[in-house]
């Protein structure tokens, strides 16, 4: 990853520079993306077994905002890489001073907020929520915040549904049981498979952000347990500590 970054981030820039924009920025970090991907199944081992594709929106103008369980690195390099669509994160604007990796995101249709904006933050996000859907691009975003360590929970907000109800989109929940190999903020990686389950998506007209996110929580966490019911012995889920609004 270190290594490729590099010219995959100066094809990025260079083609920005001549006036490329939108989706053929897209389709090299992308491209990246897969790379990474195909990687780890080669070096380390690591494989993905994906169920519910048929679950997602159907057609090229099918909105929807993805919100994914983050428990490390790894599914913000596989969703790109397997979804239909385009997908733009919501990211902290602190991500985008990272040499290469940061330079490049700054390129494409992503959504950065400064998290000591507050509510001016979150009307930046959707309006550029708006203007990307109607582009035909999905937006994702990790509910929890941070990466939470397995068999664990975060404080699930309420932003991803209150973009969804805004924009009048569906959420889409899923999850992701990437921690069995390739825990938070850990140097060391193991061999093993990373499950992916996609849920069927959920309609936001006339929901509450609270009660939506609650639809969402218990969904993905039923299903946390189901895929990887080792890391959930006694069936209760320990909260993890609270994150700040946008944490990487």
């Amino acid at each position: 990853m270190g290594i490729t970054v590099v010219p995959y981030t100066l094809a990025i820039m260079l083609g920005s520079l001549f006036g490329m924009r939108g989706r053929p920025l897209y389709r090299i970090a992308r491209a990246w993306l897969s790379l990474c991907i195909s990687s780890a199944r080669v070096v380390l081992g690591i494989r993905t077994h994906v169920v519910g594709m048929e679950n997602l929106p159907q057609g090229d103008n099918a909105g929807a905002v993805l919100l994914v369980k983050h428990q490390s690195t790894y599914e913000t390099f596989l969703m790109p890489a397997i979804m239909p669509h385009p997908l733009a994160y919501v990211f902290k604007k602190e991500l985008l001073y990272v040499p290469f990796f940061g330079w490049s995101i700054g390129r494409l249709d992503m959504i950065h907020i400064d998290r000591d904006q507050g509510s001016q933050a979150f009307r930046k996000v959707v309006q550029q929520g708006k203007d990307l859907l109607a582009k035909g691009v999905w937006i994702i975003m990790f509910p929890e915040g941070t990466r939470i360590a397995r068999g664990q929970k975060g404080q699930y907000k309420t932003g991803g549904t209150r973009l969804a109800i805004a924009t009048g989109v569906p959420v889409v929940p899923i999850a992701v049981t990437s921690a069995k190999v390739w825990p938070r903020k850990a140097f060391l990686k193991r061999p093993g498979v990373v499950d992916v389950s996609i849920g069927k998506p959920i309609p936001s007209a006339g929901r509450r952000p609270d009660e939506l996110m609650r639809e969402v929580e218990d969904w993905i966490e039923a299903e946390m347990q189901r895929l990887d019911p080792d890391a959930y012995p006694a069936g209760a889920i320990p909260a993890a500590r609270t994150a700040d609004p946008g944490e990487k």
